[in-house]
């Protein structure tokens, strides 16, 4: 014998009450995916305009690193004797590290501070830290890293080559007060729209490494006003400064293309569970418009 028409009766609201949270699961996934797809708009605009300030820059700083390159091997052993080629006195490192102000954009900060606790674990001298960006000083804060400086104003969105250079002299002159022996950069760099690479690089001292480069040899028919000592002694500000200022845009550029990435693989995934979602929801009612068939065909036989 088949189920009673009592206890037909009583899973309908059973039945009626799935029927009304699968709708509004439906609405809430489509609430979320018309936010998501939101922010990928939004990233994509800022990802484009970032990418062009860090490629725009590229240029120069591969020019201005060539001509240091350039001066370099023009004025010999002469360069050693400059400060800041040579370790500096102190026994401590000194490290800037760039981050985001703010989350949803994937794996950008938790790739580019394992780096930095990878490296941590690593580095046998003590570290002080410098670091830009909410997500990654929260982070370091928790975990009792030594935080020399917050650098929150101005935030990352709004700098420009200025504040880079004030970053950068600010490094020089930690460098130079004798309290560290170097300085290095983490930051994530920008490869494609797909590829961004998490970096620990050095920045000072100086490095012969640093400014390798195919255009690197001393020229004898090549006339230099005032001298090549004093032009170098000028570009090395400017070398320095262009680094910092070329890691903060790629660092940028490497966030919005992570987020845009992100919400991209969120709104898909809210598009499948909404389809998914649908055609649950279909099954239900016709399981309900049948189970009513039912009803009103046993009642008719009933009374026959």
């Amino acid at each position: 014998m088949g189920p009673s028409p009592r206890s037909r009766r009583r899973s309908r609201p059973k039945t009626m009450a799935g029927i009304k949270e699968l709708q509004q699961r439906i609405t809430s996934v489509g609430n979320i995916k018309q936010i998501t797809r939101a922010m990928e708009m939004v990233a994509t605009t800022k990802l484009r305009r970032f990418q062009d300030r860090a490629l725009c820059s590229r240029p120069y700083a591969e020019e201005i690193s060539g001509l240091v390159a350039r001066l370099s091997a023009v004025l010999g052993d002469a360069v050693a004797k400059r400060p800041l080629f040579n370790p500096g006195a102190g026994e401590r490192t000194l490290a800037l590290v760039v981050t985001s102000d703010r989350g949803l954009c994937g794996a950008y900060n938790s790739s580019l501070l394992r780096t930095v606790e990878i490296w941590r674990e690593q580095h046998e001298r003590e570290v002080d830290y410098l670091v830009y960006g909410r997500k990654g000083f929260a982070y370091m804060d928790r975990r009792d890293f030594q935080i020399e400086r917050f650098i929150e104003d101005p935030p990352l969105e709004q700098v420009d080559y200025a504040n880079a250079a004030i970053t950068a002299r600010m490094l020089v002159n930690e460098f130079e007060s004798g309290k560290y022996h170097d300085v290095r950069l983490f930051y994530t760099a920008f490869e494609s729209m797909v590829k961004y690479r998490p970096c620990n690089v050095p920045f000072l001292p100086i490095s012969g490494g640093d400014l390798e480069t195919d255009d690197a040899i001393p020229s004898g028919e090549t006339l230099l006003e005032p001298d090549a000592a004093a032009i170098f002694d000028h570009l090395i500000p400017k070398y320095l400064e262009t680094r910092i200022f070329n890691a903060l845009l790629e660092a940028l550029t490497s966030e919005y293309a992570s987020r845009r990435f992100a919400m991209k693989n969120a709104t898909d995934a809210a598009e499948d569970m909404q389809s998914e979602l649908r055609g649950i929801y279909n099954r239900r009612r016709q399981e309900k418009i049948t189970k009513e068939l039912l009803d009103i065909v046993g009642g008719a036989e009933a009374v026959k």
